[in-house]
């Protein structure tokens, strides 16, 4: 299952680093954004630890678990949150306020879909 997030308006590419800052808090799932089709390899620890040096450091385990697996199903969305399994109504909600909270200072202004 996957919560896709669609960002209207700029910044952009400082929105999706704010999603990304959320996800490194949340063990229970992993991410894929529009950019990463254009960013260097990452394959391994070192790889996805000097990516996300700017956004807050990753622990080893989870550079393991942070990027999808499934690939570029983004379709019209900006970045989606897979989760590991079927996220509770709680899960969902805390999502949503911790990705209210880290967009709001953007000024930006998003939708999220979970299917």
């Amino acid at each position: 299952m996957k919560s896709y997030v669609k960002v209207y308006g700029p910044p952009l590419m400082k929105a999706i680093k704010a999603l990304e800052k959320v996800a490194i808090g949340l063990p229970e799932v992993c991410i894929w954004h529009t950019f990463f089709a254009y960013s260097p390899s990452l394959s391994n620890y070192g790889d996805i630890s000097n990516y996300f040096a700017d956004v807050g450091e990753v622990p080893e385990k989870r550079c393991n678990t942070i990027i999808s697996k499934s690939g570029e199903s983004l379709g019209e969305y900006d970045f989606f949150f897979e989760w590991f399994k079927k996220p509770t109504m709680n899960e969902l909600n805390n999502l949503i306020e911790k990705v209210d909270e880290a967009l709001a200072p953007l000024g930006v202004k998003y939708t999220l879909t979970t299917k």
